[in-house]
């Protein structure tokens, strides 16, 4: 027994073809895009609210930088670590590969440092501290995480290994056993809990650098957990018999952040 994959056409509308230059050119809107698109905008819906009740610390000016910033560092980001993490080999023999995003794949922790990056430039462009631009992004991040979950479902990928539960689920591109759902998983768990635990933690706790570290303990635990069940990069395998890559990227993520909530310090002015 196993549920059967719902087979979500990935394309909402598709536009033309059109001829342009000799080249012919189809857009289309997939679900995998509208969904990261949903994700941005209620990030910037929350976020916009934080800053309105920010008296004065915040304007939505600024939100609006740190967003087209963070949404840079997001897809610069994810492709870099993706082709650094994952497929190095292919850079190594055709560095070009970097450019080929018709090929695709991007890799959140890559994405994270990407993030990292935009967040210390708006610190420096705005005069605040690090962690105040970064505890005011840490909680709208699952959003994101969780609507990009939803888009690799639909797209039938990043299924997880073969299983005998009762909710295993057999995938167009996975074969005739039925997998985990490990996307579902990674929306309930990166998405939704995770979102839920940074809200509630974000009203407990005043002291600079917390909020941020919960996330990335809260995603980092997540992605560990969920990778048990998650197929390994086929190219990859696992490390020593027993880790993925993903699994080795979160650890590091777990450690630093259990740093930043315990370390001694004082509440933030």
């Amino acid at each position: 027994m196993a549920l059967s994959f719902p087979n979500i056409d990935p394309v909402i509308v598709s536009f033309g073809p059109f001829n342009l230059f000799g080249q012919t050119f189809e857009p289309a809107l997939r679900w995998y895009g509208f969904t990261y698109l949903v994700g941005f905008v209620a990030a910037m819906w929350l976020l916009n609210l934080q800053a309105d009740r920010s008296k004065g610390v915040w304007s939505r000016e600024q939100v609006s930088d740190l967003l087209f910033y963070g949404f840079l560092g997001v897809i610069l980001g994810g492709r870099v670590g993706y082709v650094l993490f994952y497929h190095f080999d292919y850079f190594l023999a055709s560095p070009m590969y970097l450019f080929k995003i018709s090929e695709g794949g991007m890799s959140f922790h890559g994405g994270l440092m990407g993030v990292i990056a935009a967040m210390i430039y708006i610190a420096w462009k705005q005069k605040r501290t690090f962690f105040a631009v970064a505890d005011m992004v840490a909680p709208v991040v699952p959003i994101g995480l969780g609507a990009g979950r939803i888009g690799n479902f639909i797209n039938g990928e990043l299924w997880g290994r073969t299983t005998d539960v009762p909710w295993g689920m057999v995938f167009p591109t996975g074969g005739p056993d039925p997998r985990h759902p490990s996307q579902l998983y990674q929306f309930a768990l990166e998405g939704v809990a995770l979102f839920l635990l940074l809200y509630w933690f974000s009203k407990r706790t005043d002291k600079v650098g917390a909020v941020s570290g919960m996330f990335l303990v809260g995603y980092g635990i997540f992605r560990i957990m969920v990778e048990t069940v998650r197929q390994p990069d086929a190219q990859l395998g696992l490390y020593w018999g027993l880790m993925t890559m993903g699994q080795i990227l979160s650890i590091p993520m777990v450690l630093i952040g259990l740093y930043l909530i315990f370390r001694k310090q004082g509440k933030q002015q």
